[in-house]
Formats: structure tokens, C-alpha cells, sequence
């Protein structure tokens, strides 16, 4: 967008119309002791070349995956993106095509969702799917919300403790100020005790929201927690891991009623933590209660194949009071990036993919408990691509700063969500990272541990 300042003769007729002499007498009501008597502090303006050169020496200061050998998780992951997504989906046709959730969006945009919900219901086991939300959180509070629609008695969501912390506290955010009762079930062997759930649990509960693989990598029984979620007439929500469905079975056949997720590892960067792609589908009955858009297929006047808006429920299409979600707009080009993601690698590639992130998981958390001063903290339990680690001698962001000095990312402190859990630190292993990487950093940690000199990535 194009910067126009104001000239002295603009800001003279704003002046005079709002009836002030001048700049002066307009801040007149700002007291005198609060106002900076000096000139900005700014260096002086740059020309094009010198603002380029400072400017990359700035972003040269980020650690990042292009890097630095990642090892982070929790809802943000490096997999490996092909070629083809970035030179498909940056196709002018799409990249610059005008907001897609309009009466006059265009039959190719309108194929490109319709197909984004066919690979979505197929990946999840679902019945439908809409065109995408913003990110996995808010798509796990609207999914809360369409639990609360349905009509069901009750106003009680119980929400497991291995759930992403963030998306917790999204719920809280959401619900905390409605007379919603979120009730938290605590987890503390990083797994759901199903006789905790099973207690909690009642009549007079509307949802349970399990997260598989939760949090810290391991994999709940979703169908355990659906058959106590099903005998009080509860919805279940299932917020799972796009990639870990190459290998483990899908909400669907596991018995979830809505199935949720962060879709950015389908195609799309860390992106130093958004604009992301909030997935989610669910069973028939929601259907007039599914947030945002579907698309249908259909025949035009010439018998030929080609695509609606079926269903738009925001309130700027419908009357307010039968709107489900002010939820304005879908993640266009990101669901696009889903589609070709999942088109390229298919189900063989899914679950290539998949096995690599477990097996290369399995063997990094090996090799990193061979260290002295590390230990694994919750081995009762599978586990699909992360897992929980405690630096014994309490010092999990000196151990991490050192690594990183050394080229690795090495995992994300658990201190921040869990306070009981400052001396521990989750790791995540995705198909990217080679052997020679966790080797390397196994070398790392022992050297730090040792007072050696590190090894770089």
C-alpha cells in the first residue's frame, strides 16, 4: 500500500474542520507531564540497499528451521514439504484470486474446496467436512460450540489435561464469561486414566474433548473414552495429528462425533507459528451446525459437472439469530496446500511418512536417555512423534540455549505450561530429521553435560 503523508496544507483543512488552530491546541488536553519533550530516538532514514542489508542482518539473527536442526513440537512441526505444493498453490489463480467464501467465487476455487472436504473426510473417517477454519485451536472451541448447539442437556465440557495447553486456555477464553462449567481431568502419568474419566464423566456432561496423539506424544484410547462419552449421550471431540493418521486408526472409526486439527504440517511451513489451517469434520447430524462453508457439487442447465456454496451459516448470510459462528472466512490457500499435500503423497506416501516420524522418534528417544543427565518421563505409554524428556539437573533452558548455540533446536521447555514439569522439556521428531542430526545431537547433550566442546549441526 502506498505511504501519502499529510502535507501542512492537508493538515491545516483537518484542523480547520474540526475547529482547532493548531497541532498544538489539538493535544492541549494531554497534561504537560506526560509528554515526550525530545525528539524520537530513531537513526537516521536509510536508502533501499542499506535498509535491505540491515534488515537481512536482523532476520540472519533468528534461529529457525532453515537453520537449525529442529526438534520442536507442540503443535507447530517441520515436515517436509514438496516442491510442487509451493509451485502449484502460487499459481495466480489461486494466490490472487478474490475472497473465497463470496456469491461470485470462481468454479476453480469452488473444485479446489470440494475437494479439500473429500480428502479431509477420507483422512478422518467422517461424514463431512467444511472448507477450513483459521487454526486447530479456534477450531477445537468451535467445536465445543457446535456440541453446546446440539440441544443436548447439559452444559458441563470436559476437556482431558493432555490436551494442548493453548487450546485450553482458548477454551477458557471462549466459554469462562458464558456459565460454560469446563472441567479439566488432570493426567499426570501424560496419559487419560480412564476410571478418571469414567468418574467425571455424568448425565449431565455435553462434550468430552480428548486430544490423540495428545500433547506430549502419547496416544490416548479414544475408543474407551468414546464408549463412556456415548453411554451419558456426550459428544466426543477429537483433536488429532493430520500426519499420525498414516499410521493410528481415524477419529471416525474410533468413535469421535467431531473430528479437529492444526493442518499446517499438511503442506505448509512453521511460518514462525502462523497463519495456520484449522481442520474440521464431523458426523451427519451437526451438519446445520457446522461453522463457515461447504461446498457441493452439482450439474449446471447443460448437464455439465460443477460446484456451490451449499451451506453458509454465518450470520452475514442468514438471520443472526440461526447464525452458528461469526466465523467470516476460510483458510483459502491454505486448504488448498492440504489438498495438493495430501493429493501428492496419497495413502502409501500418509503412511511412509508416518512411520518414519515413529520410527525415527523411537530411535532419537534412545539414543537422547543414553545420556547421563537425561531421562525419559512417561515410558508407560505409546507414543506416535514426541516425547517428554527431564534434564535431571534442573536446567532444561541452559541445556536448550547450549544446543541451540550449537545448531540444534532441541525441544520445547515444559516448564511454561506445566509448572510442576520445569525440569522437562518435549521432542519432537519429524520424517526430516536423519540419523547422522539425532546422533549428533545425543553427542550434544553428553558434551554439555561432560563440559566438552560442542559439536555444530
Amino acid at each position: 500500500m502506498t505511504y501519502l503523508y499529510n502535507t501542512p496544507d492537508d493538515q491545516h483543512a483537518m484542523l480547520k474542520a474540526i475547529g482547532v488552530e493548531s497541532i498544538e491546541e489539538l493535544f492541549s488536553t494531554i497534561p504537560d507531564d506526560l509528554r515526550l519533550k525530545r525528539d524520537l530516538d530513531l537513526p537516521p532514514q536509510m536508502g533501499e540497499l542499506e535498509l535491505t542489508q540491515h534488515l537481512s542482518a536482523l532476520a540472519g539473527k533468528n534461529a529457525s528451521p532453515a537453520t537449525h536442526a529442529c526438534f520442536l513440537g507442540g503443535g507447530s512441526y517441520d515436515h517436509f514439504v514438496p516442491a510442487a505444493v509451493d509451485a502449484l498453490a502460487s499459481r495466480g489463480e489461486f494466490y490472487t484470486s478474490y475472497t473465497p467464501y463470496q456469491p461470485e467465487v470462481s468454479q476453480g476455487n469452488l473444485q479446489a474446496m470440494f475437494e479439500y472436504q473429500t480428502l479431509i473426510c477420507d483422512l478422518t473417517g467422517m461424514d463431512l467436512s467444511n472448507a477450513s477454519l483459521y487454526d486447530g485451536g479456534s477450531a477445537l472451541a468451535e467445536a465445543v460450540i457446535m456440541a453446546l448447539n446440539t440441544g443436548k442437556r447439559g452444559e458441563k465440557v470436559v476437556v482431558l489435561g493432555t490436551v494442548h495447553p493453548e487450546y485450553r486456555l482458548i477454551l477458557q477464553t471462549y466459554f469462562t464469561h458464558l456459565g460454560i462449567e469446563i472441567v479439566e481431568i488432570p493426567c499426570v502419568d501424560g496419559i487419560a486414566d480412564l476410571s478418571k474419566v469414567e468418574e467425571i464423566v455424568d448425565a449431565d456432561t455435553n462434550c468430552v474433548v480428548v486430544q490423540s496423539p495428545n500433547f506430549f506424544g502419547g496416544i490416548e484410547d479414544v475408543a474407551a473414552i468414546a464408549e463412556i462419552a456415548h453411554k451419558n449421550d456426550a459428544v466426543v471431540i477429537q483433536s488429532f495429528d493430520p500426519i499420525s493418521l498414516g499410521l493410528l486408526k481415524r477419529p471416525g472409526d474410533l468413535g469421535a462425533d467431531i473430528a479437529v486439527a492444526e493442518g499446517h504440517s499438511l503442506g505448509s511451513p512453521m511460518q514462525y507459528g502462523g497463519p495456520y489451517l484449522g481442520i474440521m469434520a464431523c458426523n451427519d447430524k451437526f451438519v446445520r451446525r457446522l461453522p463457515g462453508r461447504i461446498v457441493g457439487q452439482t450439474e449446471d442447465r447443460r448437464g455439465k459437472r460443477c460446484w456451490v456454496l451449499t451451506l453458509q451459516t454465518r450470520e452475514q448470510h442468514i438471520r443472526r439469530e440461526k447464525a452458528t459462528s461469526n466465523i467470516c472466512t476460510n483458510q483459502g490457500l491454505f486448504a488448498l496446500r492440504a489438498s495438493i499435500y495430501l493429493a501428492l503423497l496419497g495413502p502409501g506416501g500418509m503412511k511412509q511418512c508416518a512411520s518414519l516420524c515413529t520410527q525415527k522418534a523411537h530411535y532419537a528417544q534412545a539414543k537422547l536417555t543414553e545420556v547421563e543427565r537425561l531421562e525419559p518421563v512417561f515410558t508407560g505409554s505409546p507414543f506416535f512423534k514426541e516425547f517428554v524428556l527431564r534434564d535431571t539437573q534442573g536446567n532444561v533452558e541452559g541445556l536448550l540455549a547450549e544446543a541451540r548455540e550449537a545448531g540444534f533446536l532441541g525441544g520445547v521447555p515444559l516448564g511454561q505450561f506445566f509448572p510442576e514439569m520445569d525440569d522437562c522439556f518435549l521432542v519432537c521428531v519429524t520424517e526430516k530429521r536423519t540419523k547422522q542430526e539425532i546422533d549428533a545431537l545425543a553427542r550434544t547433550f553428553s558434551l554439555i553435560h561432560s563440559g566438552g566442546s560442542t559439536i555444530h549441526a
